[in-house]
């Protein structure tokens, strides 16, 4: 029974984790982590499994995030969230899928630990004050003032969502049919003036060390990238809820790029190639709230 209860919520816990980490592997040894401790603890007197185990996932992902958050410090070149594949029926859940967008965790990335967890719980998963309190160990009052802060700091920062999921698959065919092609006004197009191109190599691999602001300079790099890489494949792919593309070269999967879409134009695309991070682009996530 154990093992079906935990399973009936692994969804939500990974999520969970997966908001508050910004990375697909921490959130799954931090689910792994949480079903250990509910394998050892007093079932019997536990009311509501999913507050409790909401509760064992946030205090592990609390304390890995404190750990993480060092090394992100000695990154190299931008860091972006570990992109994941998402089942297409997410885009039925608008809430669920602007919380896992690249935009919405790079506004969750500005907020301290704690912040972040209160805010996930609460605005994503809408988790009650108490149960969020015990979560985080602070006191309900407390808890609620950290609330309307982290609320009102991501409000000032929340990225546009101007069209919706068909709108924006749209855009991205038309951007990956133009970038395929070498349709250099295809592109001029489908990218916003002051479009960021973000792309995150870890070092490890080759990328721009900072960001790129301009639909001219964004060009540039795009011709570049293109000419180096001609064989490369970009497919369609739901990637952290919305549109998205996969970058394939030499058989294997090289990067995938998300995008925040404004005005029926792409305001930014966010490219992560770092193979630490593309290891998981294999099956969609399934994600629960």
């Amino acid at each position: 029974m154990s093992a079906d209860e935990f399973s009936a919520h692994r969804g939500l816990l990974f999520t969970i984790a997966y908001e508050i980490l910004g990375s697909v592997s921490d959130a799954e040894d931090v689910v792994q982590d949480s079903w250990i401790r509910w394998n050892d603890a007093d079932q019997g007197s536990v009311h509501d499994v999913r507050a409790y185990l909401a509760r064992i996932v946030t205090r592990q992902a609390l304390n890995r995030l404190r750990t993480v958050s060092r090394r992100r410090e000695d990154y190299v070149g931008p860091w972006l969230p570990e992109p994941m594949l998402t089942a297409p029926d997410i885009a039925d859940d608008a809430v669920l899928a602007e919380s896992v967008s690249t935009a919405m965790m790079l506004v969750l990335e500005t907020l301290g630990p704690v912040e972040r967890a209160v805010f996930v719980m609460r605005e994503v998963f809408a988790f009650s004050y108490e149960e969020i309190a015990d979560a985080v160990d602070r006191r309900t009052d407390a808890v609620r003032q950290i609330a309307r802060r982290a609320r009102e700091h991501v409000a000032a920062r929340r990225p546009r969502r101007e069209v919706g999921s068909r709108e924006a698959a749209e855009v991205v065919e038309r951007f990956r049919v133009a970038a395929s092609t070498g349709d250099v006004q295809g592109l001029v197009d489908v990218l916003a003036p002051d479009v960021v191109f973000l792309s995150d190599g870890g070092g490890k691999v080759t990328a721009a060390r900072r960001p790129v602001v301009g639909v001219e300079r964004v060009m540039r790099l795009l011709e570049g990238l293109l000419s180096q890489y001609p064989d490369s494949v970009l497919r369609s792919a739901m990637v952290n809820g919305g549109a998205g593309l996969t970058v394939h070269a030499e058989g294997r999967i090289d990067g995938a790029v998300t995008f925040a879409i404004e005005s029926g134009r792409i305001a930014a695309a966010y490219y992560v190639r770092n193979p630490e991070k593309t290891a998981h682009l294999t099956d969609p996530r399934a994600l629960a709230r």
